[in-house]
């Protein structure tokens, strides 16, 4: 029986993300949190001979949610801009987890065409040593540039 060794986890603080917008590539260091998730939309399918309904796989969403300290404006200027403008900021945010301690490896995920939802636009809060902001987003695409090694069997 194999058994995962806990230092093959990887540490959520070890890794790094850069957002490339407008042919800019910016590093991420005030993220606290990110997740990305590809949910696959499904169609409910009826059949003769049959009560059940199946279901089949008619297309997938990408959505997200991060969490930044609050020290850039450049996600502000970008939503002031679209209600300014109407023009609208697409961009794309490499996520590389990499634990040194981990025989896993490192892992980079590229989201591809990041849309914001809704940004804070201005924010105080007397309780807060730190203040933070969260932003969910969609994305239209992903690329993993390097995948995870495999560790079956090892432990």
């Amino acid at each position: 029986m194999s058994v995962m060794k806990a230092g093959d986890t990887i540490a959520g603080h070890s890794g790094t993300a850069y957002a490339t917008i407008d042919g800019q590539t910016v590093e991420m260091f005030y993220v606290k949190n990110l997740r990305a998730t590809a949910k696959k939309n499904k169609a409910d399918i009826k059949t003769l001979g049959s009560r059940n309904v199946q279901k089949k796989a008619a297309g997938w969403e990408g959505t997200g949610t991060m969490t930044l300290y609050y020290v850039t404006s450049r996600f502000r200027e970008m939503m002031r801009d679209y209600i300014k403008t109407g023009v609208d900021t697409y961009f794309d945010i490499q996520v590389t987890n990499d634990d040194p301690a981990s025989a896993v490896g490192k892992q980079i995920v590229t989201l591809i065409g990041v849309n914001l939802d809704e940004v804070v636009m201005a924010a105080l809060d007397v309780e807060s040593d730190a203040l933070d902001e969260e932003i969910p987003f969609t994305f239209h695409d992903v690329n993993i540039g390097e995948p995870f090694k495999d560790i079956q069997g090892l432990g």
